[in-house]
């Protein structure tokens, strides 16, 4: 039977004419369902859904676009409407608590069977939805306690190499330092020895010693060689320092470890044969030794606080062998071997 709304033509024969025409909703099955909103829903109603299983929220919804007519109307409502998203949220309209009715609806066993497989179909997803979270929950229980484990072993192996490094940084600055009072005694052991050959072996006749009265330095002149001594040393190792300070690099660091080793072989091979003349003499534009140590002008400058001199126009290094002093190339070659082998050399205020 055709219908004519404001000049358009439906034929309400077929199903979605007949819905659209009628103002209800079609189903899955492509049946039309007749959709009544209702101002209130029946408290009963909504007790005996609750009592088969289906949510409050669930319950009234279907009651409220059912008609609020029967359980029937309501459960196959939900059948209908059970993967809806909204199927749960809660509508618009209070319950009505019919006092004067207490009498069971009447359900048939076809609906009972109905709403009994919604229910344990409900009751089945919720159990699933439970199981889902509680396996979410722990994993990320597992997930955050890896993570706090693994942040744990990183600080506590942060904290183990610090506590490493300051140990071996206190040890090196104890040997340093017990290998500088050594320096120190030794040189004043060597002053002391140096005294006494000029006194003069004891048991000579008084004229002997009235003799060498003249040539006997005082015990002021000592005290002064002894501090020019320790001056020297502390200058060259401050030569040192200002090498490896300034040279921080990688590439840099290489430079400067065999900058150190080249001038340690200089002062060993004069220390062992001092009379040797090719030990005391350096040509300063050899390319070997301009390359390793004529790039650092501190290099130069320890040298010749080991008693080289500049020579034939500034071309050679000369140690005359009367300059040679044992002490100071002693003292050279333990501060040489301490700059070697002691990683933080030079990375300190010479005051620390």
């Amino acid at each position: 039977m055709p219908v004519i709304i404001s000049a358009f033509v439906f034929d309400i024969s077929t199903p979605f004419h007949r819905c659209f025409c009628l103002g209800i909703s079609e189903n899955k099955k492509g049946d039309c369902k007749l959709e009544m909103e209702v101002e209130e829903v029946n408290k009963k109603l909504v007790d005996e859904l609750e009592g088969m299983g289906f949510p409050l929220s669930r319950a009234m919804r279907a009651l409220y676009y059912s008609g609020n007519s029967s359980l029937e109307d309501a459960i196959n409502w939900i059948v209908d409407h059970e993967d809806d998203s909204d199927i749960d949220q809660m509508p618009p309209v209070p319950l009505k608590i019919e006092i004067n009715d207490f009498e069971a609806s009447c359900v048939s066993e076809e609906v009972k069977l109905t709403a009994q497989k919604l229910r344990a179909k409900l009751q089945k997803r919720n159990k699933q939805d439970d199981m889902k979270t509680v396996s979410s929950r722990e994993k990320e229980r597992i997930r955050v306690g890896k993570e706090l484990q693994e942040a744990k072993k990183i600080a506590e192996e942060n904290e183990r190499k610090r506590s490493l490094a300051r140990n071996i940084f206190i040890a090196l600055r104890k040997a340093e330092k017990e290998e500088e009072n050594r320096a120190r005694e030794r040189i004043r052991q060597k002053l002391q020895q140096d005294k006494a050959e000029r006194r003069g072996t004891p048991g000579l006749p008084l004229q002997n010693h009235a003799s060498l009265k003249t040539n006997t330095p005082t015990v002021q002149e000592n005290k002064e060689i002894g501090a020019n001594l320790t001056t020297k040393v502390d200058l060259m190792r401050e030569c040192l320092r200002s090498i490896r300070r300034y040279n921080k690099d990688d590439d840099d660091d290489i430079k400067v470890k065999r900058a150190f080793e080249t001038l340690l072989i200089y002062v060993r091979n004069v220390a062992r044969d001092p009379d040797e003349d090719k030990f005391r003499k350096i040509r300063l534009s050899n390319p070997a030794f301009k390359e390793r140590v004529g790039i650092f002008e501190q290099g130069v400058k320890f040298l010749e606080l080991c008693g080289f001199e500049r020579v034939e126009g500034g071309e050679y290094l000369l140690l005359p062998r009367d300059r040679f002093d044992t002490a100071v190339f002693n003292s050279a070659g333990n501060i040489l071997q301490s700059a070697i082998t002691n990683p933080i050399f030079g990375l300190l205020s010479p005051q620390e």
